[in-house]
């Protein structure tokens, strides 16, 4: 195995940096993938590389990303849920890497909820 060098380890550490400081921070826009075993089985973890890599092409810096476990719904997986500032979170149902891109393009981008994806819309309260 070849040896590490000190440029190979910056370049390593500034690309998961780039990565979590998505993960971090107060943004206009909140994206969880769901990533209990069920939603990794299902293929949560290639939505989630999808969706990094679009927002690495987009250069926007107002997104944060998150991972959750299960929602209860592993028959629905993968799950996403998008939470925009001042509006309703809405949940997307049978994520692929083709519709978290689309997700991305027309909803966080450019504000059009894509329905045929849609689980539901809000959030649970309790009183």
């Amino acid at each position: 195995m070849a040896k590490l060098t000190i440029d190979d380890l910056k370049k390593i550490k500034e690309k998961v940096h780039n990565e979590m400081s998505l993960r971090d921070g107060d943004r206009r826009v909140k994206i969880t993938v769901h990533m209990g075993t069920c939603g990794i089985a299902s293929g949560a973890k290639e939505v989630m590389d999808t969706l990094l890599a679009e927002i690495d092409e987009a250069k926007v810096h107002d997104v944060v990303v998150t991972t959750s476990g299960c929602m209860g719904l592993c028959s629905r997986e993968p799950l996403v849920t998008v939470e925009i500032i001042n509006e309703p979170p809405i949940k997307y149902e049978y994520v692929n890497p083709n519709k978290i891109r689309q997700i991305f393009k027309r909803h966080v981008l450019a504000g059009e909820i894509q329905t045929p994806f849609v689980l539901a819309k809000g959030s649970e309260i309790t009183k």
